[in-house]
């Protein structure tokens, strides 16, 4: 089996032009110091909704490490797959975020849930462990509640890993087991009961991405209570360990945050609980690349600056259809989103201002910023025109891509130590 380095960095490329830029930012990092691994990844949605196959990503990727001459380790992700998604998948990805959010709360087989209540006796009574500040006191019952609530999701998480090393072989796949995308959070002791469960399936996973409390909107920084987060993130790696050393998954195992872009807010409670802990850290920046095209189109002027406003307009008469799929992991004010023909009039500093993820600047609008986060599939109508201009505006879009990628997400984590 492959092993994931400690520390990795997911990267979306939409458009599957700027993997060097992405890429440059890790060397920067590297040469800082540390060590992130790139994986860069894309979903069967946006697959879809581009017109794309994932040969693509895996192209890109490897041209990107030729030119750089990147020595270090590096995958591709075939992002939030399922058992029917998979196959379009198996030639070119070595990484697979297994995506079973849509079966939580399915249930299981009465009598599967009862093999697992009697496997697991540990799980119930007073559960202390190292790092969380007092024990888990769960009941029977509880064990009982949670399985009916999860298992089913593990069952198909398993089901999807056995397809994946079936085709590929066992040494050739990394596995993600993805949570997220639900309505409620996974609670530490519920990611114990989890983990239990995916060792019971033999699923070597090597990265988690478990649903926290609060917004992980697209594009736009945490809403919640930062001292919450922080405290759930600290006691989620304290029950990965845990679990490590008591259900033998692998030693490298660690948390996937799925940021969906941008989450400035949490980087400081991540870094200080991964210093302190000397745990790993996946984090899944998703679209914000895609984002940081826009604005190097706008930041050129001209007809790179015309696109990008040509964009948001199709974005916003389109809103509700390119909302539909994210509907869980936007909040757009449309009483905030500027008319089309206002934009049409603004300067490449307004355009800019308001799409670049700036809180401070009171020009930033977070409403317009997830509108054209969602857009992309504006930009995939375009076809060649599109790409054509993301060529034309390669300097600030590059510049963009990797300044945004280092300074704003690798070097807080993983750099700048407190």
């Amino acid at each position: 089996m492959p092993t994931l380095a400690k520390y990795s960095v997911g990267v979306g490329d939409r458009f599957a032009h700027q993997a060097k830029a992405q890429l440059n930012a890790c060397v920067l990092a590297a040469a800082q110091g540390a060590e992130v691994v790139p994986v860069w990844n894309k979903s069967n949605r946006e697959h879809t909704i581009i017109g794309s196959e994932p040969g693509s990503v895996r192209a890109s990727a490897d041209a990107a490490v030729k030119a750089l001459g990147w020595a270090k380790p590096y995958h591709v992700d075939a992002d939030h797959i399922r058992l029917e998604t998979v196959d379009r998948f198996l030639a070119a990805c070595d990484f697979y975020t297994i995506d079973v959010a849509d079966s939580i709360g399915q249930p299981a087989a009465p009598e599967a849930v009862a093999a697992f209540v009697e496997r697991h006796p540990e799980l119930a009574g007073s559960i202390a462990i190292p790092g969380v500040s007092s024990p888990f006191t769960t009941t029977r019952a509880d064990v009982e509640r949670v399985a009916a609530k999860y298992l089913k999701a593990v069952q198909d998480a398993g089901a999807i890993y056995r397809k994946i090393a079936a085709a590929k072989g066992a040494d050739n796949v990394i596995a993600e087991v993805s949570m997220d995308e639900t309505d409620a959070p996974q609670t530490p002791p519920e990611l114990l009961l989890i983990l239990a469960a995916l060792a019971d399936e033999n699923v070597p996973v090597q990265t988690i991405a478990p649903k926290f409390t609060g917004r992980f909107n697209k594009g736009v920084d945490y809403v919640g209570d930062l001292a919450q987060f922080e405290k759930e993130f600290r006691d989620d790696l304290a029950v990965i360990a845990f679990a490590v050393k008591t259900y033998g998954l692998p030693a490298n195992l660690k948390l996937s945050v799925h940021s969906g872009s941008d989450k400035f807010s949490i980087y400081g409670p991540m870094r200080r609980a991964i210093r302190d802990t000397g745990a790993g850290l996946h984090l899944k920046t998703a679209g914000t690349t895609w984002l940081e095209e826009v604005i190097g189109l706008a930041e050129t002027g001209g007809a790179g600056l015309d696109m990008a406003k040509e964009i948001y307009a199709g974005a916003l008469k389109k809103k509700d259809e390119l909302c539909a799929p994210y509907a869980t992991v936007i909040d757009i004010d449309a009483a905030k989103l500027p008319a089309a023909e206002a934009v049409k009039g603004w300067t490449s500093e307004q355009f800019v201002a308001a799409l670049r993820h700036e809180p401070a600047n009171p020009a930033f609008n977070a409403s317009l910023r997830q509108l054209v986060h969602v857009g992309f599939k504006i930009a995939a109508q375009m076809g060649d025109r599109y790409l054509a201009m993301l060529k034309a505006c390669e300097p600030a879009v590059s510049r963009n891509v990797t300044g945004n990628l280092y300074d704003r997400h690798l070097k807080p984590l993983f750099i700048n130590q407190d």
